[in-house]
């Protein structure tokens, strides 16, 4: 029996197929029009008969199967993706496979409390901070949604003191995405953030939102742990100012276990989405 996943971005898609013990094959496509993203999706899946197919998309999406939208990405800057049908396509084509339908950083935060840095635990936040930022929330081992999914990239923080620029989100401009996503970083300094010394003041910036965020999902959410992942989180150095940071920003007023140990980096770098998306497509049969 054969198992498909794709984790849907807004530049790659990822794409894998396991049996009942791992993985036997993978790609990784490039996002362009949903014409050509998906002929290229479905030559690589029409080689297996899939019982079930996991699928974990950018957004945001239709979640609700009872509104219109259900399958749906819907307000996406991705030129050409807007209102694009994907889960109604994947099901005309393979019409015989039971599908899971979420966020990208759901089945990212599915996969960290099963197989990652989650594991063990009955909750948790995942947040990733890349080209965006957006997070997945498990809670009891469910992912959590209501008439649609969390989109904490898109909520508002407070401004640093000394940061009067206006942000890059094109939706919001100066939302936690538009101050804190990688494309922020670039921006401000010229500098891809890779690229960036580990000295550079922007990391205090960048820690000041990031922590901040964290402080406001604690006092929201209360998970067991919070797991940190995306393209940003590749620096080191980082994890340990966004710690200092919610330190100070939560000022003792909510107990939390020991920074360290509440606050994680990724236990799947760069699977956390796939396997999470997998998990979710077994767990649909």
């Amino acid at each position: 029996m054969f198992y498909g996943a794709i984790e849907a971005g807004g530049t790659k898609m990822n794409c894998a197929v396991a049996d009942e013990r791992s993985i036997i094959d993978e790609c990784s496509l490039p996002t362009t029009t949903p014409e050509e993203t998906m002929a290229a999706i479905f030559a690589f899946f029409d080689k297996y008969t899939l019982a079930t197919m996991g699928v974990g998309s950018f957004g945001p999406i239709g979640i609700d199967p009872q509104q219109e939208t259900y399958g749906k990405i819907l307000a996406t800057p991705k030129k050409g993706w807007q209102q694009f049908d994907f889960l109604g396509t994947l099901k005309k084509r393979y019409p015989a496979t039971r599908f899971a339908w979420t966020t990208d950083v759901n089945a990212a935060a599915f996969g960290e409390l099963k197989q990652g840095a989650a594991q063990g635990m009955r909750s948790c936040v995942y947040l990733t901070i890349g080209t965006g930022i957006g997070a997945g929330i498990v809670i009891n081992e469910e992912i959590f949604q209501g008439a649609g999914h969390p989109e904490v990239g898109h909520t508002f923080v407070k401004r640093h003191p000394q940061d009067d620029y206006v942000g890059t989100c094109p939706y919001h401009k100066d939302c936690l995405e538009g101050l804190a996503a990688g494309p922020s970083l670039e921006a401000r300094t010229g500098i891809k953030g890779q690229h960036l010394p580990k000295d550079h003041e922007i990391w205090d910036l960048q820690a000041f939102y990031i922590g901040q965020a964290l402080v406001n999902i604690t006092l929201t959410v209360a998970p067991d742990r919070i797991v940190l992942g995306g393209g940003v989180m590749n620096q080191p150095h980082l994890l340990t100012k966004i710690h200092d940071q919610f330190t100070e920003q939560m000022a003792g007023y909510m107990e939390t276990p020991t920074v360290t140990e509440y606050i994680v980096a990724w236990g799947l770098p760069n699977k956390s989405g796939i396997i999470g998306s997998l998990l979710l497509g077994k767990e649909a049969q």
